[in-house]
């Protein structure tokens, strides 16, 4: 088999409806788009416009602001990393984000990633952070294990 002799499946792709193709193509004369008006038209451009009024988007007051260079972590969660040990992917013990890649338990890591306390944990383990919540922390602590932070880090770090 070559490149060029590969194809989809039957039933895989549609043609599309060629409109504007006569009045028996079903989708002649005005091409599905009605008659008259502004979108009978070609160079329609009517987001958000409302005929002069004050469209939605400028009458609502702007809330909030989003910074270009915030840090986005990756959350996990002790009942994830628990359920990783008992299914042999992770070994209890020093776990970091290269870890939890490898074991499938984070796809990406992004700014690196903060520990979350929902789920139970039962091993002990020696997990190292960017951020974690307090009762996470003390989740950890309790199944007889740490939490070190990266340098820099501080426990609520990636709070979001």
């Amino acid at each position: 088999m070559r490149l060029n002799q590969i194809s989809d499946n039957p039933g895989a792709t549609k043609t599309s409806k060629r409109i504007g193709r006569g009045i028996g193509s079903g989708k002649g004369k005005t091409g599905g788009r009605g008659v008259k008006g502004q979108t009978s038209r070609s160079g329609v451009a009517i987001h958000g416009y409302e005929g002069g009024q004050m469209p939605l988007h400028r009458r609502l007051p702007k809330r909030g602001f989003k910074s270009i260079n915030r840090k986005q972590y990756a959350s996990v969660n002790i009942g994830r990393l628990q359920a990783a040990i008992d299914a042999g992917k992770l070994k209890a013990g020093v776990i970091d984000g290269a870890a939890l890649v490898a074991a499938g338990v984070v796809t990406h890591l992004r700014d690196g990633f903060r520990l979350l306390a929902k789920g139970e944990l039962t091993a002990a383990i020696e997990i190292t952070v960017n951020g974690a919540s307090k009762t996470a922390i003390e989740a950890v602590e309790k199944a007889g294990g740490k939490v070190h932070f990266v340098a820099g880090a501080t426990p609520t770090d990636g709070a979001e």
